[in-house]
């Protein structure tokens, strides 16, 4: 545990020292007990404490200036405390109570709770979450952690009743103690000091508190109780009820105060809890608080923007780290380059000397071998008994003598070697591989399987059983198993039974595994060796003994090889360190599989004929006491145990009175290299030297897979230095230095020597990273041994191995420091004083946040120290970091309990944000919280981190509460872009010139020489032409959804139906007046259209509303009647009533509807005369549409610019009366309407019209149509073209079979107002190439508001190019082309040929000035058909009034331009146009309305938006828009709700790897909200508006810290 001081000198003078409490009169300690008591139940305030307790002190506090401040070791502090402890016989002072004060166990938790009394409580926005994904689910989610699976958390203690606590400074014997016992801290407000993983093992010292608030000042002295703080952290209640699954509806009664709305499913959470908040980086420049009354016409007070503005209050603080220089070089954005903080720590020591053990004692009649020891025994000791196994109840089931293991192993040896054949051949040759699958509780059959193997000359691979096909990281260990051949797997009778099986009954075989052929090790399998066999003992050579598997921080498994010289000189080292002696009894609490358990357990244990008492882990988690009972009844003078076994036995040693550890001669603790073990032995001596421990027989030790031990303290009588501790600064242990913290800070982090180094072994400490330079003295690195007994290699990797154990470490001077090859350790560490070695960390926690090392138990120490117990579960925490934007990030995970509430997880979150950022001064990324019992376990207990780490990764991990902080800690982004004070617009042009670039403009062909229609400047006048000189000529053909033809029109029928509708209006309107036409798409819209032509009206076409939706098409129809004033409607009967009817009356007032005419059954009546237009510039129709931003515009087309648009798009296309085209688009604006309603007339082709709607139920019917007409020319819009590719994507084949044949096609057109969809448009041509549609066929067209057809490839000209741009250039407003595939390119495709009499010029957005070749600007065009202005832009009239006529500042100021709003670049290409031109190529880019600005640079959502798509498999659409300059991300999930929160991360993070920006908020909703219009385009702004208005209901919305 890391443990932290804090409070000051002032807490160091005030505690008295704990030999002085000693000594204490009783009354006064009495006294003190009572005082503690009185605070703790709060009737006394900590200030009125801390002066009783001072005043009842102060006659018997020493002086304690005079303390040596450097390596407080502690014998050097009381030598008056060695007269007060009667039971020490040794005079080195290694004793119980002689813990300085700045020791404790418990002051982690008050530097925590110090920490968060430092921020005051300010709030930060709670995630909403939709109630569907509050109720969990899964029923097993609210059960708690399954203890079967080795989950280490109390839970797992399986035990009812209270725990005691006791004061720490009394004597044992005192009454005062009992009377602490029976005052049991109450559940609510518990605290402990020690607990554990196999990941994390050790303990940490925690407080809770009930009452936070009263009790955040929580000081040193508050916490005096070491032990109760140490005890009470168990489950009082310990699920004993079963957990009530019914209640699964009620549980959402937890959030009564949210009010349930009805129009509003998603209800979000009331935020009246204060939370308090880290610092946090204001993510975007510029950022004010936004007038929050009225933005857009949204009313802003809706819950969602008030917790945006308390998110942009949070993100308010100023960034921690300065903003450090940047070099920008041209405009490439350099990331924050993060330079070394000039006043860090750095070390300053000499260079450190190897470090030598002392020298392999030489011992009589040591035996040449492991296999020769068991010999000698089994021969000479038969009846010595070697192992004893325990079942769960710790009644022993067999206990094996060293003669069975003797006979027993080679029976095995024998079998193995000459009793399995493959076709005649042995099955296994000496040096061959195998598996060894034993479970945990079966140590027996497991020592005889592996001397059974060392005895045939084979290597066993002693792996974990796998629990089921997909067991976290078994799939590594089939790999390890493939890459050491193994073919064969040895096992017990009842594993064997409980493997999953194949169908054949066999067991079967698991993922990445290789094929294994599996025999039982049990007695009847086994044969017995004939007379004249004996089994090879030969010297200890360097051959492979066995292989102990490793998993990395990566999760790929090492298989770490180990000779059979080394295991021998191992046993040799280990024997003389701890002082083995024959026939000494040892338990071992650990896994005999591997490591420690193995070392000691089975290989050293046989070399000295020792008794093992193995204790499985399943009895650990029934009965945690259970080692220390077998130390008492077995008088057994060693015990391997783990801090882990220490804390639980704490937990529950009150159960036990009569035991004694008096036996004990050396408690090895194997994970005594973990920073917070010291907490389990401070805790564990404190509490059982009452039962006979002696202080000095707990040792640490270090060791690593690859290096053994490393290090280990010596028993007591070898006559060995004392030990030592250290109490450092986490500030200097970041940058690798070791500090001595003497001001006692918040964060320090106290840690215990390891002992000395071992027998036989040099070790050194060397960098971590490059070159392996040697340390000096006060600087961290990692340690490095060479000796005969490490591990040699890891199995079949030589380029690792290399790196590993054959480091050459080497002296500043470049020369090595030694001729041996050193292994690397993976431990972190220094060595002290006395030449004692301290571990600081691993080098698989350790994660590098900008420059500064960070160590992952160190953080999970202090999350636990934010009162956890109540909200998640100890031992299930996950530390790791994940590399985003070129810095790692921390991540942490924890599993939930699940009577947590919403709102406490939250708070607990969020203090534990601010406490490791208090503490280690680092941000962390991501917090999340899973229901419990899903975190991947480790073999025993634990979490498997790699495996989560790749969950959190592939958004698998499905937390059910998630909380990111990029604004806090990312501090490596670009410098946000500063404008340059503008360059006027001739010095550009004139730059321009110098660099021979040209002014970017190009135009189509020229119209004024052309012939055609000219005698005709008005529509109307063409059909009636026509009428009359081919009246029969077919000019319409429209389909239903069954492909057959609806309705069909040629020119006379035409010319018919408008005069009865013009005469129908010309009674009842005036010339002038505006007529609205709301018909679905067919011939009676084009008839009524030129019928109000015919009657001098204006007409004004308009979207149907849809009689399933009114609630939302509705508005907009009366919307656009209002707006455009028409006096009346025409429309069909079944519309007429829909209009009336009483659920439009919902939607609208429908009273306040205009005249509404139906034209289904009008008489057969001829209008006296038609209306001629005085003039061409005359208004002849209004084009209403919604633009992508939201907002309704209606452009005037006067009859010049009419008859231009079809004249351009007739030349254009090449058409004429016997052509045929068809057209799928929408017939109310734009080029759609155009094609629908003008086209034909005018050049006097046919249409084939085929409705988008109707393809909803029959995708191909618009294809089945150009085949069948053989069509040409074919237009469509996007969202046709989406529908294509996803629904008939699969069904080419049978397409071919009705003889769809696409090869008729030359051009294929998509009608839009936006950047050319590329990816969709080369899918549609990729699945349809089948069908025969040629790859050239598919382009696009570019139309706007000002003009709506501005490019179209028509049928001549060259085929439309594709260039790629560099992202980031964009973002600046530049265009540099890359290659194809170059990092951050952008694919642009051409957007069609321009039409002819068109012109187009680039010009620079704010300087109105002309702009050059590939220059990024708005695209600005002058064409006869050009509209003449907004009819009216609702609300904005005064913006608009230069998009119609605008001029160049500077060139040409002459020239009327129309301003699209588009921004774009034109290129000369290398192609010839038709007229022998070079061609001029114009890209569209994106709407400049659409465009988010932030940091300064210009970002289109699109480009956002394709990256989020990416970033996981369940995203189906995605948008994204700003609110006051927060970026917020909407996506559509695609799957199950439990992966809403798993994008959170994913979204996070792709954004800021790809765009450099941090995303503020991220909601989730469900498929098909983000809103949608006709041409396919995503209406973002409504969406934004909904989002204000909290009218989405959203599964999860998480505001970015």
């Amino acid at each position: 545990m890391a443990e932290r001081t804090s409070s000051g000198l002032l807490t160091m003078m005030l505690e008295p020292t704990p030999a002085v409490a000693m000594t204490l009169p009783a009354e006064v300690r009495e006294k003190l007990a009572e005082l503690e008591l009185e605070l703790s139940e709060g009737d006394i305030t900590q200030k009125g404490y801390e002066k009783k307790r001072g005043k009842l002190l102060a006659p018997y506090i020493p002086q304690i200036q005079g303390v040596d401040p450097s390596l407080q070791i502690d014998n050097r502090i009381q030598s008056s405390s060695q007269a007060v402890l009667p039971g020490s016989k040794h005079n080195k002072s290694r004793a119980a109570n002689t813990r300085d004060e700045r020791f404790r166990s418990d002051l982690h938790t008050e530097a925590v709770q110090a920490a968060l009394a430092k921020y005051k409580e300010r709030k930060m926005p709670m995630p909403s979450k939709r109630r569907s994904v509050l109720v969990q689910s899964s029923v097993e989610a609210c059960t708690p952690p399954d203890t079967s699976s080795a989950s280490e958390d109390e839970g797992s203690l399986r035990r009812q009743g209270r725990l005691a606590t006791s004061t720490p400074y009394q004597g044992h014997g005192h009454p005062a103690v009992e009377h602490w016992f029976n005052r049991v801290i109450q559940g609510s407000s518990t605290s402990s000091s020690a607990s554990s993983t196999s990941s994390h093992p050790g303990g940490r010292s925690v407080t809770t508190t009930t009452n936070t608030t009263a009790h955040a000042a929580l000081n040193a002295n508050a916490a005096a109780t070491a032990l109760a703080d140490l005890m009470a952290h168990t489950q009082l209640d310990n699920h004993s009820a079963p957990p009530d699954v019914t209640g699964l509806s009620e549980r959402s009664s937890l959030h009564a105060e949210r009010p349930q709305v009805a129009s509003v499913r998603g209800v979000s959470r009331g935020h009246n809890h204060h939370t308090s908040v880290m610092e946090t980086a204001d993510g975007c420049e510029g950022r004010g608080d936004g007038s929050l009354n009225l933005m857009d016409g949204v009313p802003v007070n809706s819950r969602v923007s008030s917790k945006i503005q308390q998110l942009l209050n949070t993100l308010k603080r100023p960034k921690r780290p300065p903003l450090r220089e940047f070099f920008v070089d041209d405009f490439e954005e350099l990331l924050g380059v993060q330079h070394p903080d000039p006043n860090q720590p750095k070390p300053e020591g000499q260079q450190m000397s190897a470090l030598e053990g002392e020298p392999l004692g030489v011992v009589n009649k040591w035996p040449p071998s492991l296999p020769a020891a068991l010999q000698r025994w089994g021969t000479t000791q038969p009846k010595s008994p070697c192992l004893t196994g325990l079942d769960n109840s710790g009644k022993p089931v067999y206990t094996l003598t060293y003669g069975k293991l003797w006979t027993r192993s080679q029976k095995l040896a024998y079998t193995l070697l000459n009793k399995l054949s493959t076709r005649n051949e042995p099955l296994l040759m000496p040096g061959d591989r195998v598996a060894l699958v034993f479970p945990n509780n079966d140590p027996v059959m497991f020592m005889v399987a592996f001397y059974g193997c060392l005895l045939a000359e084979l290597v066993p691979v002693p792996i974990e059983v796998p629990l089921t096909r997909k067991d976290a990281g078994s799939q590594q260990i089939g790999f390890l198993l493939g890459s050491c051949g193994v073919t064969l797997a040895l096992t017990t009778d009842a594993c064997q039974k409980g493997l999953p099986k194949a169908q054949t009954g066999e067991v079967a075989t698991f993922k990445g595994w290789p094929r294994l052929l599996w025999f039982v090790t049990d007695g009847k399998h086994v044969v017995k060796p004939p007379k004249d066999w004996y089994p090879p003992i030969r010297e200890a050579s360097n051959d492979i003994a066995y292989i102990e598997y490793k998993t990395s921080k990566e999760g790929s498994t090492m298989g770490i090889t180990v000779s059979h010289s080394a295991m021998l000189d191992h046993c040799h080292a280990l024997t003389q360190a701890c002082g083995y002696t024959e026939a000494e009894t040892i338990t071992n609490v650990l896994d005999f599989k591997r490591e420690a358990g193995l070392w000691h357990g089975v290989l050293t244990s046989v070399m000295n004929r020792m008794h093992v008492i193995s204790i499985p882990y399943s009895l650990m988690k029934v009965n945690p006491l259970s080692w220390i009972q077998k130390v008492h009844t077995y008088k057994a003078r060693v015990a391997v145990v783990k801090s882990r076994d220490m804390h639980w036995s704490l937990l529950a040693q009150r159960d036990q009175r009569d035991i004694s550890l008096s036996s004990l001669r050396m408690l090895i603790v194997a994970d005594g290299a973990n920073p917070w073990s010291i907490s389990s032995c401070d805790a564990f001596l404190n509490v059982f030297q009452a039962r006979g421990l002696r202080p000095e027989v707990i040792c640490p030790c270090a060791s690593s897979s690859e290096a053994m031990t490393v290090a280990i303290r010596r028993p007591p009588e070898m006559g060995v230095p004392p030990p030592g501790k250290a109490v450092l600064s986490m500030g200097g242990l970041s940058h690798s230095v070791i500090r001595v913290d003497t001001e006692e800070k918040l964060s320090v982090l106290t840690v215990q020597d390891v002992g000395q180094v071992m027998p036989g072994a040099l070790v050194c400490v060397v960098r971590v990273e490059g070159t392996p330079y040697i340390c000096q003295t006060d600087e961290v690195g990692e340690i490095c041994v060479s000796s005969g007994s490490t591990g040699v290699a890891y199995y079949g990797l030589p380029g690792m191995t290399k790196n590993v154990f054959e480091t050459i470490p080497v002296l500043s001077s470049g020369l090595p420091i030694s001729d041996r090859p050193f292994t690397r350790t993976s431990l972190l560490g220094f060595v002290g004083p006395d030449s004692l070695v301290f571990v600081v960390g691993k080098m698989d926690g350790l994660m590098v946040v900008s420059g500064r090392r960070h160590n992952a138990d160190d953080v999970v120490a202090t999350a636990l120290a934010v009162e956890p117990m109540k909200f998640v579960y100890r031992g299930r925490i996950a530390v790791f970091s994940v590399s985003v934007l070129h810095d790692e990030r921390i991540v942490v995970v924890a599993e939930q309990r699940p009577d947590a509430s919403e709102e406490d997880s939250f708070q607990w979150m969020s203090r534990v944000l601010q406490a490791i950022d208090s503490i280690h001064q680092v941000g962390v990324y991501c917090l999340a919280l899973v229901p419990a019992n899903t975190l991947p376990k480790a073999p025993l207990g634990g979490i498997h981190i790699s495996e989560t780490k790749q969950r959190f990764l592939e958004g698998a991990l499905h937390p059910c509460n998630v909380l990111m902080c990029p604004h806090t800690c990312v501090t490596n982004l670009p410098k946000p872009r500063q404008k340059q004070p503008e360059v006027s617009p001739a010095s550009m042009i004139v730059g321009n010139l110098v660099a021979g670039k040209r002014i970017a403009q190009a135009c189509g062909r020229d119209v004024a020489q052309l012939e055609d229609n000219e005698q005709f400047l008005y529509i109307q006048d063409v059909l009636q032409w026509r009428a009359q000189a081919t009246p029969d000529h077919p000019l319409f053909l429209v389909l239903n959804a069954k492909g057959t033809v609806a309705s069909t029109a040629s020119c006379l029928q035409l010319h018919k139906r408008a005069e009865r509708v013009a005469a129908a209006l010309m009674g009842r309107l005036n010339t002038g007046d505006h007529v609205a036409l709301v018909y679905p798409p067919g011939i009676d819209l084009i008839a009524t259209f030129y019928g109000c032509l015919y009657a001098g009206c204006v007409p004004v076409t308009v979207r149907p509303p849809h009689p399933q939706n009114l609630a939302t098409t509705l508005p907009t129809v009366k919307m656009i009647v209002e707006v455009s004033k028409s006096v009346c409607i025409l429309t069909t009967q079944a519309i007429m009533k829909l209009l009336k009817s009483k659920e439009a009356a919902a939607a609208v007032d429908i009273k306040s509807w205009p005249m509404v005419l139906d034209t289904d059954d009008l008489p057969r009546k001829k209008s006296p005369q038609m209306y001629k237009p005085p003039t061409p510039e005359m208004l002849a129709y209004l084009d209403f549409s919604v633009s992508t931003t939201g907002i309704l515009a209606g452009v005037k087309m006067s009859h010049a610019a009419t008859s231009a648009l079809c004249r351009s798009i007739k030349l254009q296309c090449e058409l004429y009366p016997s052509r045929q085209i068809a057209i799928c688009l929408d017939p109310y604006c734009g080029l759609g309407f155009a094609l629908w309603c003008l086209c034909s007339v005018y050049s006097g082709h046919q249409s084939i019209l085929v409705p988008p709607l109707e393809l909803e139920s029959n995708a191909s019917l618009w294809l089945g149509a150009v085949s069948q007409y053989k069509v040409r020319v074919t237009f469509c819009s996007y969202s046709v073209m989406e529908m294509c590719t996803k629904g008939l994507g699969s069904q080419t084949e049978a397409l071919r079979l009705r003889n769809v044949n696409l090869s008729c096609v030359r051009t294929c057109m998509v009608v839009a107002e936006e950047r050319p969809r590329i990816a969709l448009t080369q899918s549609f041509s990729k699945i349809f190439k089948d069908l025969g549609l040629s790859p050239r066929a598919v382009s696009t067209t570019f139309g706007c508001r000002v003009n709506v057809a501005i490019c179209l490839q028509g049928t001549a000209g060259p085929d439309p190019t594709t260039v790629y741009v560099d992202m980031r250039a964009l973002r600046h407003d530049r265009v540099r082309l890359v290659e194809r595939g170059s990092p951050h390119s952008l694919p642009l495709m051409e957007s069609g040929k321009i039409l002819p009499g068109v012109k187009v010029i680039i010009a620079n957005t704010e300087t109105k000035g002309p702009l050059g070749d590939s220059h990024l600007g708005e695209i600005w065009v002058s064409s006869p058909h050009n509209a003449t202005g907004y009819y009216t832009v609702y609300g904005e009239e005064a913006l608009h009034a230069d998009h119609f006529n605008t001029k160049l500042s500077f060139g040409d100021t002459q020239s009327v331009w129309a301003r699209t709003g588009y921004l774009g670049f034109l290129r000369r290409t290398e192609l010839t146009d038709a007229s022998g031109e070079r061609h001029d190529a114009l890209y569209v880019v994106g709407s400049l309305d659409e465009t988010l600005e932030l940091r300064g640079m210009r970002y289109h959502p699109i480009d956002i938006e394709t990256s989020v798509i990416r970033s996981h498999k369940s995203i189906a659409e995605c948008a994204v828009f700003t609110w006051t300059n927060l970026l917020v991300v909407v996506v559509e999930l695609e799957g199950s709700e439990q992966e809403a929160l798993d994008l959170v991360a994913l979204v996070t993070n792709v954004v800021l790897e790809e765009h450099y920006l941090i995303v503020g908020v991220v909601v989730v909703v469900d498929p098909g909200v983000i809103p949608i219009n006709s041409r396919g385009e995503k209406q973002r702004m409504h969406l934004r508006d909904g989002f204000l208005a909290d009218q989405l209901d959203p599964i999860y919305v998480a505001y970015n810290m």
